[in-house]
């Protein structure tokens, strides 16, 4: 295709507004709506047609982004977008909304309105690789009919994994997130442990910097907690909610360690840490 597609997005957060961004930056023509208007007013300057309503979001657009919080939000959202999307059109669900909400839309569109190519695309990242079109797309649906959509992923990505039928996507996405909210909690634990021997983050990164165990989220994570900035990448209200999405979905496997983990984020949350990056639970541990 050598047209660019227009692209509407709908949910103009942090990852929203970074894919806006990086669209607009490529030259496609971008419609946005976010529930609160003021987060894409930023982006007008650079060419964001912000609307007033989702269906004016939606109406001629060739691609539709959903990016919100949860299956609830987008359910209703999309309630609200399906009579005025285009014939044809095609719509990227890229929100961590849980496998139940995913193919109750899934089965919703193919009902009403079969000429809507749905593809199911979450994704690895947060909000500063998002930015840097440096996430990774994890896509599922018809990738024949996917046309537009590829050409929007290559311009908001360093790449995309195609994982099968629609729904597909938004289960390894709670796999991917379960491991990294893993990751988190033990580097918290971890440089607690450090501090108790007397180490400092510092040292214990230097320990693990070079060798297998020196992966860049660590090195990340572990300089927020050094500096104690912990200005949201993920908030840790939405990784816990992540992480009851991937038990919900677990059909029974038993996942002990991210059961402890939902309690102890839960107790985080509970103290005023859920609008913090996810890497603040270190700082409640401490408390």
């Amino acid at each position: 295709m050598s047209k660019q597609p227009v692209v509407a997005v709908l949910g103009l957060g942090a990852m929203g507004h970074a894919f806006a961004a990086n669209l607009l930056k490529k030259g496609f023509p971008v419609q946005g709506w976010n529930r609160t208007r003021a987060r894409g007013e930023d982006l007008q300057d650079a060419g964001l047609t912000l609307t007033d309503s989702v269906a004016q979001a939606v109406k001629d657009a060739d691609v539709v982004i959903a990016m919100l919080t949860d299956g609830e939000t987008t359910s209703q959202v999309l309630r609200e977008a399906e009579p005025a999307l285009k014939q044809g059109a095609t719509l990227c669900q890229m929100g961590t909304i849980g496998v139940e909400a995913t193919d109750a839309l899934i089965a919703q569109l193919a009902e009403t309105r079969p000429d809507v190519v749905f593809i199911d695309a979450p994704v690895s990242g947060t909000k500063t690789p998002a930015e840097n079109a440096q996430i990774l797309v994890l896509a599922s649906g018809d990738r024949s009919r996917a046309a537009a959509a590829e050409q929007v992923f290559a311009a908001i990505s360093k790449g995309q994994q195609w994982l099968g039928e629609a729904g597909a996507s938004t289960r390894m996405k709670l796999v991917v997130n379960s491991f990294l909210i893993g990751i988190t909690q033990s580097l918290a634990e971890s440089e607690k442990l450090a501090g108790a021997l007397g180490f400092s983050a510092d040292e214990l990164w230097q320990a693990l910097d070079g060798g297998p165990l020196g992966i860049p989220y660590a090195r990340m994570k572990l300089n927020m907690i050094a500096s104690g900035d912990f200005t949201a990448q993920m908030q840790l209200s939405l990784a816990l909610k992540d992480a009851h999405l991937a038990l919900d979905a677990a059909e029974g496997a038993r996942l002990p360690a991210l059961e402890n983990i939902t309690t102890i984020w839960q107790q985080a949350v509970d103290a005023g840490y859920g609008e913090q990056d996810l890497a603040s639970v270190s700082r409640y541990l401490k408390d």
